[in-house]
């Protein structure tokens, strides 16, 4: 195992039809116009060197030491500024550059601590090589008179310090907020001498607006600013590629260890979704795989309010098939299901889903896409013929207008937000559909032309008004929707949008839009060139989401904006694997690739390769497993890396099922709410321990490669085979590849797909169907012609929810994400990432809380006619009078007490954006938060248990 160094070109590349050839130290060199020197220089392998440059930034030219000499041209020119230009002839070494860069190096080191052996930084500092690249023997100014090696460090911030007397302050980390993060919180104060960067107005780290996504650290060429474990171990001695366990960006990340520790995670360059970027989450909060909560061994019980007892993993595996088989003979195959994990790989997924058909012998499988995605796989599939999004996430580089619809993709999907934000700065238009006011609607260079605040509930309202303007005003792309959809379906969709009840004005009073916003956002949409829609939960967790869907590939179709970059319909999956849990066969009425079970040639196809009779019905989505345990006809369940209680809705309707049920088994890395409901706990693995793929949301598949040993002594996969076979299923893979290699011959989407492709191509998209090293997939989906066909214009009607306010709940709560913490937060909370969010709060308008009586910091009490929590309230602008928002990142809150079991109507997926609700002062904790602080110390006492028996 090895180190993996990327190669710094200096400045980024260029795209150019025109290619430039000149000659760099006597050799001749083409490039594509408008490349820098010094990358042109790089490319050829010949190395100039540098301290402001680095190839994720552009060029800047300060530092001086990249200077080079250029035939006809007087002085000597920085090579990252200069562009390359025909016949020129560049001179990179000469006597009087070197004189010239020993005299700038000289400049540095006279105002730097010579602490190098002791340094942090040291065995990967850019100016301890630069001074040796330029060959610094001496400092002729001496290190006397005024200096900064006294400056004061920064400590704020728990992942990084800021050690202002290193720094040289070359504006590298400065570039990297502006132009990567697109954060601005950092600039340089001062003039000549006096030049420092400096966090906010002269503000620590921690209480600027800085949002620790790393970039400054990844761009800084010294110890300024270095990982406090880099300082707590030392430099990493080799690494491994892997992808972030977090949100469905799919960031790749070198893995950096010592041994089996990691040291840090560094974002990789070359990765296909972030391409060297990466947020708090991926880049630092990877401290809870090796956090003392982890069950390291495998525990069950008779019964729930039993003491859990330790036992090897084959004694977990036959007491929990015994009591699964127990209850079939009682109460019949079907009395018995599994829920898939959005968190593991494809590969674990598919084992799972597998066990449960084949060993089970149910289609009882469901997974947490069911609580969030849902819609999208039905909507998309009505309209294209798919059940994903249609781009991958370079295409908003070229797009001049983007609708941001149900979506906060600076805090859910921070670096897809990072780069949705560099287009708009570049002069993107943009329209954002949502009743809170999310960052992208204004921030620093970035500020929408249309913020939509509709009332929560009625997206469907505002999309069908949106096309009505488009269809009423003449805007519809007539040749793209002559040639690319059903002719019939468009007729009776385009009479429908048309009609007055779909206009803007009669919906006013229902949206809560003012219709002229709604006319104007609709015109520009539809006229201001390649125009992309990305939305998330905000559309889907409604009792229309199937619906929004639908409606939003109607307005594309209807624009012409699919089938090319810069355009499309673009889901922002929450998970890191909610695509791939999906694309692996994990609902009820699919197998694998979204092929129906009823279908006869498809079931045969898997019955043969998996030598079993596999039932032709759909089984059981997640609610009627619920529901049919309180009936009695459901008994069993096998949960995989989801926390039901946490996170589905109505909070008490979930415990009372698992309650009721004889066996409830869960595999995970914690003790979570579930697992207070389970008879058997299987330790898991978390991502740094896996091996196998992850499917990002733009469907592209990256592999996940082990950077430490299994920490509980099992492959995740082992458990669900090991089940299998004690059903009376044997199943058994030698390697993680295997199960890959069998999900690539039953899935013709995944057809192309092997662990030894993607490790010399790096990723792919599916639909990735050829075996060839040149088949990549598809970035860009429907180009010229759509999955089913014709595009299918489907009837969107607005129907207003069922959830209602009323006198008694007058006010409206709607749910999301914060940036520093993930879906429940069992993996985030056991991280420094608690120092930004460490409760949920309730944000609520000052019109709302003076009402109330209640000020900035009260504990108040949010009810519904569910159940009732305790938190704190906190005035904000960003909700609209009427209207409370709040997270689910803390179990202590239980925010899923309050929300109702309203789904929708097409898919069952809840309604967890609109619940009515009451606010009111109060200091006591609900009787849901009496119950979790107890079963708390329970927890924390058999967690600590389990370590010291471990060790």
């Amino acid at each position: 195992m090895t180190l993996i160094h990327e190669t710094d070109y200096g400045t980024p590349a260029r795209v150019s039809e025109t290619l430039v050839t000149l000659e760099i130290d006597g050799r001749a060199i083409t490039v594509p116009e408008g490349t820098s020197v010094m990358r042109a220089a790089m490319d050829a392998g010949i190395t100039v060197p540098k301290l402001c440059a680095t190839d994720s930034l552009e060029p800047f030219g300060s530092c001086r030491l990249c200077a080079v000499e250029i035939e006809g041209r007087r002085g000597t020119p920085a090579s990252c500024t200069t562009p390359v230009a025909p016949g020129m002839k560049v001179h990179t070494q000469t006597d009087k550059l070197a004189k010239l860069r020993r005299g700038v190096m000289e400049l540095y080191i006279s105002d730097h601590p010579l602490d190098c052996l002791t340094c942090a930084a040291n065995g990967d500092c850019e100016l301890q090589d630069m001074a040796g690249a330029v060959g610094l023997r001496n400092v002729r100014y001496g290190f006397e008179g005024e200096n900064h090696r006294a400056a004061a460090k920064d400590e704020s911030n728990p992942y990084f310090t800021f050690d202002a007397s290193k720094c040289i302050v070359c504006s590298r980390c400065v570039r990297a907020c502006q132009e990567t993060q697109g954060t601005f919180a950092l600039t340089i104060d001062g003039r000549g001498f006096a030049s420092s960067v400096s966090p906010g107005a002269n503000e620590s780290f921690m209480d600027s607006e800085c949002v620790s996504c790393g970039a400054c650290v990844q761009a800084c060429p010294t110890a300024t600013l270095t990982e406090k474990s880099i300082i707590e171990h030392g430099q990493p001695e080799h690494s491994v590629i892997t992808t972030c366990a977090y949100c469905g960006v799919g960031c790749s990340f070198k893995a950096e260890l010592q041994g089996t520790t990691v040291v840090r995670m560094t974002p990789w360059k070359d990765g296909g979704a972030n391409e060297g970027h990466s947020c708090v989450k991926g880049r630092f909060a990877w401290g809870y795989a090796t956090h003392k909560d982890r069950i390291m061994k495998p525990m069950v019980r008779e019964k729930i309010t039993d003491p859990w007892r330790e036992v090897s993993w084959e004694e977990a595996v036959a007491y929990a098939a015994e009591r699964l088989k127990a209850v079939q003979a009682k109460y019949g195959r079907g009395s018995i299901g599994g829920i898939t994990s959005s968190r593991c790989t494809n590969e674990e997924v598919y084992v799972v889903q597998k066990m449960i058909r084949a060993a089970f012998g149910t289609n009882n499988i469901d997974t947490c896409a069911r609580v969030c995605h849902s819609p999208t796989g039905y909507g998309l599939s009505q309209t294209f013929g798919t059940s994903a999004g249609t781009q991958d996430f370079r295409s908003v580089d070229k797009s001049d207008v983007i609708l941001v619809i149900g979506a906060n993709p600076t805090d859910g999907h921070p670096v897809f937000g990072s780069r949705m934000k560099k287009r708009l700065r570049a002069g993107a238009k943009l329209i954002v559909v949502d009743p809170r006011r999310i960052d992208l609607v204004r921030s620093p260079h970035v500020q929408a032309e249309y913020h939509l605040q509709l009332q929560p509930g009625t997206n469907v309202a505002v999309v069908n008004a949106i096309a009505h303007v488009i269809v009423t005003e003449g805007l519809v792309n007539r040749s793209f929707v002559e040639g690319r959809c059903d002719p019939k379906e468009f007729a009776k969709w385009e009479a429908f949008i048309a009609e007055h009840r779909n206009s803007p004005e009669y919906l006013e009073s229902r949206t809560g839009v003012p219709a002229d916003q709604v006319r104007a956002a609709a015109r520009l949409y539809a006229t201001g060139g390649n125009a992309a829609i990305y939305y998330g939960l905000g559309v889907t967790e409604h009792s229309q989401g199937s619906s929004t869907v639908m409606a939003i590939a109607n307005l594309a179709m209807a624009t012409g904006n699919i089938g090319r970059e810069g355009v499309g319909v673009n889901p922002l999956r929450g998970q890191n694997n909610v695509q791939g849990s999906c694309d692996m066969g994990s609902f009820p009425h699919e197998l694998p690739g979204y092929r129906h079970v009823s279908d006869d040639l498809v079931r045969q196809e898997f019955e043969t390769a998996w030598g079993v009779t596999l039932d032709p019905e759909p089984g059981l989505r997640i609610p009627n497993m619920f529901d049919s345990a309180h009936d009695g006809s459901f008994r069993g369940l096998f949960v995989q890396g989801e926390d039901i209680v946490q996170s589905d809705p109505n909070t008490n309707h979930v415990t009372s099922a698992l309650e009721s049920l004889d066996i409830v088994i869960v595999q995970d890395l914690f003790l979570n709410e579930t697992a207070a409901f389970a008879h058997v706990f299987f330790p898991g693995t978390s991502f740094l321990e896996k091996d196998g793929t992850f499917t990002n949301a733009e469907r592209r598949i990256n592999r996940v490669r082990k950077a430490m040993p299994s920490k509980v002594g099992k492959d995740e996969h082992w458990v669900a085979c090991a089940l299998a076979t004690a059903m009376g299923y044997p199943m058994h893979y030698e390697t993680t590849a295997e199960i890959m290699d069998e999900i690539a011959r039953l899935t013709p989407t995944f057809r192309g797909v092997s662990f030894e492709k993607l490790d010399r191509v790096g990723s792919v998209q599916w639909p990735c169907t050829g075996l060839e090293d040149d088949d990549t997939g598809m970035a860009i989906m429907h180009e010229e012609s759509f999955a089913r066909g014709l595009g299918r214009f489907v009837i969107t009607e607005y129907v207003p929810t069922d959830e209602r306010t009323t006198r008694m709940y007058p006010l409206v709560l709607t749910t999301g994400r914060i940036l520093a913490h993930y879906n429940v937060g069992a993996q985030t909370r056991r991280t420094a990432n608690v120092a930004w969010h460490p409760e949920d709060v309730l944000e609520i308008n000052a019109v709302d809380a003076e009402i109330r009586g209640v000020k900035d910091g009260d504990m108040v009490s949010l009810a519904s006619r569910m159940g009732a929590t305790t938190l704190r309230a906190v005035i904000s602008d960003r909700m609209p009078a009427g209207v409370v928002y709040t997270t689910f990142h803390h179990p202590v809150t239980g925010a899923n007490v309050i929300t109702t079991e309203n789904s929708d109507w097409a898919t069952n997926c809840p309604e967890y954006k609109v619940t009515a609700v009451q606010v009111a002062r109060s200091n006591q904790p609900s009787d849901w938060q009496v119950d979790y602080a107890k079963n708390d110390v329970e927890r924390k006492r058999i967690a600590a248990a389990n370590v010291i028996a471990a060790e």
